[in-house]
């Protein structure tokens, strides 16, 4: 890959699955709960999320490669004077291209992205465990404002499993 290289951000389809979801898998929290081996629950899953309007499921592209994606959702709501929320999730960018820069440039984008859509605050998690993306938010401007909670509502247990 050349630095050089144009990247292009894009609404995934249903043929960027095994892409995304290899890029899911490969990390330690992914692993366990990620498999290539059947993408049925996926593709289950890509309809309902290419389906919805309040959805933007984007994978990133350089030289015909998949390298990146993550996934916009606008919530409206009543707080904050009937502010709409852009949530930023699933966020990664393939092992050869960390620490390329590829992950300010999709945050940035899904940042403006959310802001043309009407958003007024834009907000993410991250699993407690992943420190480094922690600092990689912060610089980015992002404020480690709340302490998310889970609950896992196939077993209802907490859920600190979840990720």
């Amino acid at each position: 890959m050349t630095e050089t290289a144009v990247l292009t951000i894009r609404r995934a389809t249903e043929a960027d699955l095994p892409a995304i979801v290899g890029m899911l898998a490969d990390d330690p929290l992914g692993a366990t709960r990620e498999t290539l081996d059947d993408l049925t629950p996926y593709r289950t899953a890509f309809a309902r999320i290419d389906g919805d309007p309040h959805q933007h499921l984007v994978v990133a592209e350089r030289a015909g490669r998949t390298v990146g994606t993550l996934q916009l959702t606008l919530v409206p709501g009543l707080s904050r004077t009937g502010s709409t929320r852009a949530i930023i999730e699933a966020v990664r960018v393939h092992a050869d291209d960390r620490g390329s820069g590829l992950g300010t440039e999709l945050i940035r984008w899904a940042v403006e992205r959310a802001r043309e859509l009407g958003a007024d605050l834009v907000q993410l998690t991250s699993d407690a465990t992943r420190t480094d993306a922690h600092r990689f938010y912060t610089r980015l401007g992002f404020a480690d404002s709340h302490l998310g909670f889970k609950y896992d509502a196939d077993d209802g247990a907490a859920a600190d499993h979840v990720g």
